[in-house]
């Protein structure tokens, strides 16, 4: 047994963060009609991401195991904040507000609600017993629900996917699996009437976009036009027609990928999905190497809900997905979303740093 302690960087993973932050400069100063303002803001908060990463860094894996219990706890006592007293923006309740700035408690629980769910998984031998993922489906319903209330749906179906992807990865029996889906496919009708009107024009908008051109299926209509015409090479940086006219909504948030796709065209599209996947598989990698069952299946399921946020949020823009406001991971204009993302890195940096190996 080889032991190796003290903080360490992963040079390849941050080599593949670098390089998407970066890249979100470059767009998010297209997108967003080349104000400097915008520019600065979305700089420093990937300093601040970045800083609070390798802070979240230093944090040893035992440590994470100790304050999960706290952590989850604290995020749902702001969940319920939020409902009771959150600010209300754009038709939802999601966000308190510090006086100085304002506080998403849903993009924390991002990373509380899978801490939580492989605590419990842990707490008995794996592979997982039916009680124990009974357990862990309650641990993760509960905050699900509340951020459904908000209404936040993209949101809630990535804090959804990391929870049950530590669930499938702590070794949940095929019949469980079976019995599960089974579920939820019975409980698909009531759940279409206990979601909101606009929700449900999203999603038979997705089936026939041209139903309602300049309403809801506007933000599809004109996102795969702006993919469609960049073509294999992209118009070049700053000279997308569907971007700079003001014709893609939200192109500096959720829809950047089509902002993206329009100037750097197909091989720019490759190029960024195979950044995205060579830091999935770097995350993925460093999962198996954790030093204990704890580290390994939450370091797995933040690498596997990294790749659900791309997948959402490019399926969304293509036209293949309903709308559900999922920003394009380290690329979108914005500040909680990449605080949050870059402190789940932090804490596969704390796995790789604390890792150790079996020979």
């Amino acid at each position: 047994m080889n032991g190796k302690k003290g903080f360490s960087i992963d040079w390849a993973l941050l080599t593949g963060l670098l390089a998407l932050s970066v890249t979100s400069l470059f767009v998010v100063y297209s997108a967003g009609d080349q104000n400097p303002d915008l520019l600065m803001r979305q700089s420093i908060r990937i300093v601040l991401a970045f800083t609070v990463m390798f802070l979240v860094a230093r944090i040893t894996p035992d440590q994470f195991l100790r304050w999960t219990p706290y952590l989850y706890g604290i995020g749902l006592i702001m969940l319920l904040v939020v409902l009771g007293a959150g600010v209300i923006g754009k038709g939802a309740q999601r966000w308190i507000d510090l006086g100085f700035m304002r506080f998403q408690p849903a993009e924390m629980m991002k990373l509380a609600v899978p801490m939580m769910v492989a605590w419990v998984m842990v707490r008995k031998p794996l592979p997982a017993s039916l009680p124990t993922v009974i357990l862990g489906f309650v641990v993760l319903v509960i905050p699900v629900i509340l951020v459904i209330k908000q209404p936040d749906l993209g949101t809630a179906i990535l804090i959804a996917a990391s929870g049950l992807v530590v669930i499938f990865f702590a070794g949940m029996s095929w019949w469980i699996i079976a019995v599960l889906a089974a579920l939820v496919a019975a409980a698909a009708p009531l759940g279409w009437f206990l979601i909101h009107d606009y929700q449900r024009q999203r999603i038979l908008t997705l089936f026939d976009p041209w139903s309602d051109p300049l309403g809801a299926g506007y933000h599809t209509i004109q996102s795969a036009i702006a993919v469609g015409s960049g073509g294999l090479y992209g118009k070049g940086w700053l000279n997308g027609s569907q971007s700079q006219l003001d014709f893609i909504p939200e192109r500096s948030t959720d829809f950047i990928f089509a902002v993206f796709s329009e100037e750097f065209g197909f091989m720019g599209s490759m190029i960024l999905l195979l950044v995205y996947l060579f830091v999935v598989s770097r995350s993925l990698y460093i999962a198996i190497e954790a030093k204990d069952s704890y580290t390994r299946l939450l370091c797995g399921s933040l690498a596997v809900t990294f790749a659900i946020y791309v997948f959402v949020n490019i399926g969304m823009v293509t036209g293949i997905l309903p709308i559900v406001g999922v920003p394009l991971p380290l690329i979108s204009y914005g500040g909680t979303s990449m605080v949050s993302l870059l402190a789940g890195f932090g804490i596969l940096m704390s796995a790789y740093s604390n890792r150790w190996f079996i020979r």
